[in-house]
């Protein structure tokens, strides 16, 4: 199936976070054409507010060993953003059910605390993709305009998916802002809400067997009239 052949609902069900990928870099003109069809995303008044910082190879590398040692290291994060609030009550049971998943596959039990520190720290190691894409916009924005950002995130996942692409969106990758925007020469006033790495997947990564629900559509959606 190519990108032009797959449907929107095939591209929605086939979407998910991948978790190991092969050493197989994204030919430069799919990435422009992946990252030209996302630019159609919509947003208020057509203001196009997401600024995307695209890294590969030695730009990847030099980031990927920064944010492995920070996090190794123990150096404090400081995103531009607020952290996410604790999650309560079904929420975090769904937090709960995804991570045990996850976990199980990987065969990390709940008391192992040196393999859940490993299965952190390949979120700084990108999971070996290739590519890492991270997402900002001007600091000065607010919620509103995160929310057109994040419909440009959507869109460049699905985008990803139809043309065989893996990904997965990564709040860690704005833990560390400032090294982020050294190494594109990117000024103060963009603020990177996360990161998404991708490239095609390796199938044999134990994590890529994960497989997570949703929850029935009553629980989220209300019908009225």
């Amino acid at each position: 199936m190519t990108a032009e052949d797959m449907s929107l609902a095939e591209a929605l069900r086939n979407r998910r976070s991948v978790r190991g990928f092969l050493d197989k870099p994204v030919p430069q003109p799919v990435l422009e054409e992946v990252f030209s069809l996302a630019q159609l995303a919509p947003s208020n008044c057509n203001i196009q507010p997401w600024r995307v910082l695209v890294a590969s190879a030695e730009a990847r590398d030099t980031l990927r060993e920064r944010m492995v040692a920070n996090a190794s290291q123990g150096k404090a994060i400081s995103p531009d953003f607020e952290h996410l609030p604790s999650f309560e009550g079904v929420y975090r049971q769904r937090q709960v059910d995804c991570a045990v998943e996850l976990y199980n596959n990987m065969g990390i039990a709940r008391d192992d605390k040196v393999g859940r520190l490993r299965a952190t720290l390949r979120n700084f190691e990108l999971f070996d993709a290739p590519h890492v894409a991270f997402i900002g916009m001007d600091r000065r924005f607010g919620v509103t305009v995160a929310l057109d950002v994040g419909m440009y995130i959507q869109s460049l996942m699905l985008v990803m998916t139809a043309f065989g692409i893996g990904s997965c969106a990564q709040g860690s990758m704005r833990y560390y802002p400032d090294d982020v925007r050294e190494v594109f020469g990117e000024p103060e006033d963009t603020a990177i809400l996360c990161g998404i790495s991708f490239g095609y997947e390796d199938a044999a990564v134990d994590a890529n067997r994960t497989r997570v629900g949703r929850a029935p559509l009553g629980e989220s959606v209300t019908f009225l009239g």
